[in-house]
C-alpha cells in the first residue's frame, strides 16, 4: 500500500475568496493530491486547508501553495483574531498510512529548506521537526507574532532553521513560515454564552495544559512568582495535551475556547467538551456548542458517541450514524452552522466517490442485481449479507434489552453484546462486498495477456494468487458468522423473552452464512494449484460448519422451550 501524508497549512486570509480559490487552485494542480477541505474563518482571517497524498506529491504541493500565498498575501495589512506571523502562517505535515513519522519529519525539513532556500522565506520548524526542544512548541516559533519580527529576526539565538535571518521587503510581505510535522491534531473551539474574552481566557487557562501564572495574592493582579532560576511558575490547567486561549468571534457575536487537541487519544474532544463545560459551570458561563475546523478522524467521533450514550446509560451497540447524530448533538456541532458529516470527518473525504458498493444499495436494489445477468454479486456476497442480517436480529434483541423497563441494572451487559454484534455485522457488511471483489481479481487474471511464455507464466501466478484470495474471503465469511453465533445464543438465553423468535432467526441466518460461505470455499478451491493450501482450508471449515451446525441447534432448542414458557 502508498505512503500517505496529510498536509494542514493555513493561511492569513480568511475573507477574500478569490486569493483562497488561487491558492487551492495551485493545490489541485499536483497530480495525486486529494484536496479535502477549504475552512475559512471571517473574524480570524485565516483559512485552513486539508490534502493529502504520497510524501512526494504533498511536498510539491504545499510548495505551490506556499509560493502563491506570499504572491497574493500582504501581511503589513492583515489584521485577524488569530496568532499569525506569515502568509503561510503554518504548513504541518501528518503521517496518514504507511509511513512513520521519522520519515515525516524528513518530508517536512526538506519542504521547510525548499521554502527557505527558494522563496527566500525565513522557516522554522516545529512540533517533532524541530531540530531543538523549545522550537518545538509552535507558541515559542510566533511569539511576538508578526509584528515583532523584524526584532526576532537579528536575534542569534531565533534564527530561522532555512531562509536569511533577515526582515527585508520580501520578508516584510510575506512574513515567517513555521513548517513541522506532528500527530492528528483536531482544531476544537466550544461556544459561550457570553462575550468577554476575558471571562472566555480564564476558562481556557482552567483547562489547558500549560494552565496560568502563579500569583501571590490576588489571582489576576498579584506578584508573579518565579522559581529558583527566574521561571514564571505556572498552575497546571485540567487536560492534557490541549492548548487554548479565549477569543471573541465578532461573525457569530460569541465569545469561544479555541482548543488544539495535540493527541486526541489522551485527551478526546467529548472529554475536552465536557471539560470545558464543567469549567464554564463554575463561573456562571454556559457552553452553547462547539465548532470544528477542519477535519476529524472517524473514531473520535464514534467514541465521542459512545461516550455521551454511556453517560444516559444507554446501549453503545447502535450503528455508526446514529453514533455520529448523538455525538453531533451532544457537543452542539451544529450549533453555529450545519455540520454535514461527509465533509468534516477525514474517511468519508478518502473514499473513492466513483465507488460503487453492494452494501450501498437499497434492499430492493441489492435483490435486483443479485437477479441480474451480471455474476457477481454471487453466493459468497449472499451469504455474507445473509451473516450480516442474521447478527443485526441478535443486536435488535441486546439494544431491546438494554433499554426494557425494569433491567436498568443489565444496560450494560446487553450494551456490551450489542456493540460486539455491530462489529460482526460490520465485518460481514464489508465482506459482501470484497468476496464480489475477489471475483474481480479473478476475472481480471483470466483477461492478462498470455502470448509469450513470460506472459503465460505472469498470468498463471496471477490466476494462482487471486483464486486463493477468492477461497480465503468466504473463510471470513465462515469464521466471522460462526463467531456471531455467541451474540445470538446470549439473547436466546438472557435477552427480552418477547424477542426470542428473533434471535431464533438470527441463529437460522448465521448458519445459512456459514453453509453458504462454506460451498464458494471448496468451489475456488478447484482452480488452485497448491493443494497444501486448499486441504488446509476447507479442514478448516468442515470444522467450522460443524460446530455452527450444533450452535444452531442448541440456540433453537432455546428458543423453542422460551416460547412455550409465554
Amino acid at each position: 500500500m502508498k505512503q500517505l501524508i496529510e498536509c494542514i497549512p493555513n493561511f492569513s486570509e480568511g475573507r477574500n475568496m478569490e486569493v483562497i480559490k488561487r491558492i487551492t487552485d495551485e493545490i489541485k494542480k499536483v497530480e495525486g493530491i486529494k484536496l479535502l477541505d477549504v475552512d475559512p474563518g471571517v473574524a480570524t482571517n485565516r483559512t485552513v486547508v486539508t490534502f493529502v497524498g504520497t510524501p512526494g506529491e504533498v511536498v510539491e504541493a504545499a510548495f505551490k501553495a506556499v509560493k502563491r500565498a506570499a504572491e497574493l498575501i500582504d501581511m503589513r495589512h492583515h489584521k485577524g483574531e488569530h496568532p499569525r506571523f506569515g502568509a503561510t502562517d503554518v504548513c504541518p505535515l501528518v503521517p496518514v498510512s504507511n509511513i512513520t513519522m521519522d520519515e515525516t519529519v524528513e518530508y517536512a525539513r526538506k519542504l521547510a529548506k525548499k521554502i527557505g532556500n527558494e522563496l527566500d522565506i525565513p522557516v522554522y520548524c516545529y512540533e517533532n521537526a524541530a531540530f531543538s526542544e523549545e522550537r518545538k512548541n509552535l507558541a515559542n516559533c510566533r511569539s511576538g507574532e508578526y509584528e515583532g519580527l523584524a526584532e526576532r529576526l537579528t536575534d542569534i539565538h531565533w534564527k530561522p532553521d532555512f531562509g536569511k535571518a533577515e526582515f527585508n521587503e520580501n520578508v516584510a510581505k510575506s512574513g515567517v513560515t513555521a513548517v513541522g510535522a506532528r500527530d492528528f491534531l483536531v482544531a476544537f473551539n466550544v461556544n459561550l454564552n457570553t462575550t468577554s474574552t476575558r471571562r472566555a481566557n480564564a476558562i481556557a487557562y482552567d483547562v489547558r495544559e500549560r494552565g496560568r501564572t502563579k500569583r501571590i495574592g490576588n489571582p489576576i493582579t498579584g506578584k508573579i512568582v518565579k522559581d529558583e532560576n527566574g521561571n514564571t511558575v505556572m498552575i497546571a490547567g485540567s487536560l492534557k495535551s490541549v492548548k487554548a486561549i479565549g477569543w471573541y468571534i465578532e461573525e457569530y457575536g460569541i465569545a469561544q475556547i479555541s482548543m488544539n487537541l495535540t493527541n486526541i487519544s489522551i485527551t478526546p474532544v467529548h472529554i475536552a467538551f465536557d471539560e470545558v463545560c464543567k469549567k464554564a459551570d463554575a463561573r456562571g458561563i454556559r457552553v452553547t456548542g462547539s465548532e470544528l475546523v477542519g477535519l476529524i478522524p472517524m473514531e473520535a467521533l464514534l467514541e465521542a458517541g459512545r461516550y455521551f450514550l454511556r453517560k444516559q446509560k444507554r446501549s453503545v451497540g447502535v450503528d455508526s450514524d446514529e453514533l455520529l447524530k448523538i455525538a453531533i448533538k451532544s457537543m452542539g456541532l451544529d450549533d453555529l452552522k450545519p455540520f454535514i458529516p461527509k465533509e468534516r470527518i477525514i474517511e468519508f473525504l478518502l473514499d473513492d466517490d466513483n465507488k460503487k458498493n453492494l452494501v450501498d444499495l437499497t434492499v430492493t436494489g441489492f435483490a435486483n442485481e443479485t437477479a441480474s445477468e451480471s455474476s457477481a454479486p454471487g453466493g459468497g456476497s449472499i451469504a455474507a449479507y445473509v451473516g450480516a442480517l442474521g447478527v443485526s436480529l441478535g443486536t435488535m434483541v441486546a439494544n431491546l434489552s438494554a433499554h426494557k423497563r425494569g433491567w436498568d441494572e443489565q444496560w450494560e451487559d446487553f450494551s456490551n453484546w450489542a456493540e460486539k454484534g455491530q462489529q460482526y455485522k460490520d465485518h460481514l457488511l464489508h465482506l459482501v462486498d470484497e468476496d464480489t471483489n475477489a471475483f474481480n481479481k479473478i476475472t481480471d487474471a483470466f483477461g492478462l495477456a498470455k502470448k509469450t511464455d513470460e506472459e503465460k507464466s505472469v498470468r498463471q501466478k496471477a490466476i494462482e494468487a487471486a483464486s486463493k484470495y477468492a477461497m480465503e474471503i468466504p473463510m471470513k465469511v465462515m469464521e466471522t458468522a460462526y463467531e456471531s453465533f455467541a451474540v445470538v445464543r446470549a439473547m436466546a438465553e438472557f435477552g427480552n423473552s418477547n424477542s426470542v423468535s428473533d434471535a431464533g432467526v438470527g441463529a437460522l441466518c448465521a448458519l445459512t452464512a456459514v453453509e453458504g460461505a462454506f460451498l464458494n470455499v471448496k468451489i475456488n478451491a478447484m482452480s488452485i494449484h497448491d493443494k497444501n493450501f486448499t486441504r488446509k482450508l476447507i479442514n478448516k471449515g468442515e470444522e467450522l460448519l460443524t460446530k455452527a451446525q450444533l450452535c444452531k441447534e442448541q440456540i433453537l432448542a432455546t428458543v423453542d422451550e422460551k416460547i412455550n414458557e409465554l
